[in-house]
Formats: C-alpha cells, structure tokens, sequence
C-alpha cells in the first residue's frame, strides 16, 4: 500500500512563495504518476498540476499556469509543487494523489487516483 505524506504548507503574503513536498513510503512511486489537488472551503476539489512517472510530461490547471511547478526527484522518492506569485484565492488544502497511468490533461480529474496523502494547509493572506 503505497502512503503519501505531504508537506510544506504555512501562511505566506500574497506575492510569496512556497514549496510543498509529497513524499512516498517506498520505491513502488517511481512508477506512478503524481498528481495535485487542492479544495477551498466551500469548493470542489480542483487538479492543480500532474507529473508522469518519469517527471517528462506534466499538466497544469489554467489557474496556476505559470506560477506553479511540479517536479519530482525519484531518487529521493518525492514530488514537489513549487507555488510562487501566490494569490489569496490559493488558499486550499492541498493533497497529492497516485495513479498506475498517464492519463495526460486528464491528470487533472482525481477519479483515477488510488492512493492520497492527508493534505497540508496553504493560506495565503496579508
């Protein structure tokens, strides 16, 4: 059983930068895609951004294009969301996913994801 942890998550002004880790509990992630998700209070859940098993393809939602990043490092079995230019409208839990396959821009829909962390807190606020 495949376990996620994330982290990273705090209070930061708009305009600042954070960077979120989501990190595996054994060398089986290296064959998954990752995704991130994030929900709002009073919202759906959103797809943020997605990267391959490979770290070669990824997708981002229209929102963060830009200001988010995702990478992984498979060596130290992570995957990370770099956030800058943040926006107040950023502040989400915000949880990674795995799934078995490269679903390309439909990475983004959280219904193929079979394993997810608990979340870590991002709020953006002056």
């Amino acid at each position: 059983q495949l376990q996620l942890v994330e982290s990273g998550g705090g209070l930061v002004h708009p305009g600042g930068s954070l960077r979120l880790s989501c990190a595996a509990s054994d060398d089986s992630f290296r064959i998954y895609s990752i995704g991130w998700f994030r929900r709002a209070p009073g919202k759906a859940r959103e797809g943020v951004s997605a990267v391959n098993f490979g770290g070669g393809s990824t997708v981002y939602a229209d929102s963060v294009k830009g200001r988010f990043t995702i990478s992984r490092d498979n060596a130290k079995n992570t995957v990370y969301l770099h956030l800058n230019s943040l926006k107040p409208e950023d502040t989400a839990i915000y949880c990674c996913a795995a799934e078995s396959i490269w679903r390309g821009t439909m990475a983004l829909d959280h219904s193929g994801y079979g394993f997810w962390g608990q979340g870590t807190q991002v709020t953006v606020s002056s």
